[in-house]
């Protein structure tokens, strides 16, 4: 039976997402204290002394555990986490929400610091022509933001829906509104449990970016490992009967 969909994760399947948190996360932070720092004054305590980092991040995974309907939405836990901080730090509730927001946004701006493999572009414009495409992500990357967005009929953030992946809920949603079944849809991305077996659970064929290259592993029906990204329409070609553009 031909395909008629394939929906992507982001992170670490059409790019390498490494590098761009590691260096998003602390640069955000300090700026933010600097920011901070300045708005309070020479004589008050910095913010990254009383709150370091690592409070912060502590911070962000208690609001999963507090607020677990939310535990995927990572844009609302890290503007939250900020705002609960700056509470903490003296801040007026009318500040800590307005230093939350661009400390977010800031953020935000690093994390987009994305290049994209060079092959995506051009699998994306071939493939558009024949098959509905559509993201499904736990993350915050926005396509759109990228210029990526035309490419896609479907967009889910799986954790603003309040279900991230490995739950069924983005899959079936992605393939509904893709006017499809899941026995005629691919998704593609690179962690076992929450991109593969969640999508090979519903019927669907699955592809495992292992770009870590954990090695051979039994593979399941309907699913298949490659390492990179190029390797996916040699997959396509055959799941489909042709032949790779």
């Amino acid at each position: 039976m031909p395909l008629d969909a394939i929906t992507f994760d982001l992170d670490d399947t059409l790019w390498h997402n490494g590098p761009v948190m590691a260096h998003a996360e602390p640069t955000h932070y300090r700026w933010l204290a600097e920011q901070i720092d300045t708005h309070r004054g020479p004589t008050a305590t910095p913010l990254a002394e009383a709150f370091p980092l690592e409070a912060y991040q502590s911070l962000r995974a208690s609001l999963m555990q507090r607020y677990p309907l939310s535990r995927g939405d990572h844009s609302w836990i890290r503007e939250r986490a900020m705002y609960e901080l700056l509470i903490e730090h003296g801040l007026s509730t009318e500040d800590a929400q307005r230093w939350a927001r661009a400390g977010f946004e800031y953020n935000m701006e690093l994390r987009h610091a994305i290049t994209p493999y060079e092959e995506v572009v051009p699998m994306f414009e071939t493939w558009a022509r024949r098959y509905r495409l559509g993201v499904i992500t736990n993350g915050n990357a926005d396509v759109r933001r990228l210029g990526l967005g035309h490419h896609f009929d479907v967009i889910i953030l799986a954790g603003e829906m309040h279900a991230p992946k490995p739950d069924s809920r983005p899959f079936l949603t992605a393939v509904a509104r893709l006017g499809t079944q899941p026995y005629r849809a691919l998704h593609v991305g690179d962690n076992w449990e929450e991109d593969v077996m969640a999508a090979q659970r519903l019927g669907m064929h699955a592809v495992w970016i292992d770009a870590k290259d954990e090695g051979e592993r039994e593979l399941p029906p309907r699913v298949y490992r490659v390492t990179h990204v190029r390797e996916l329409p040699e997959i396509v070609a055959k799941l489909d009967g042709g032949t790779p553009p």
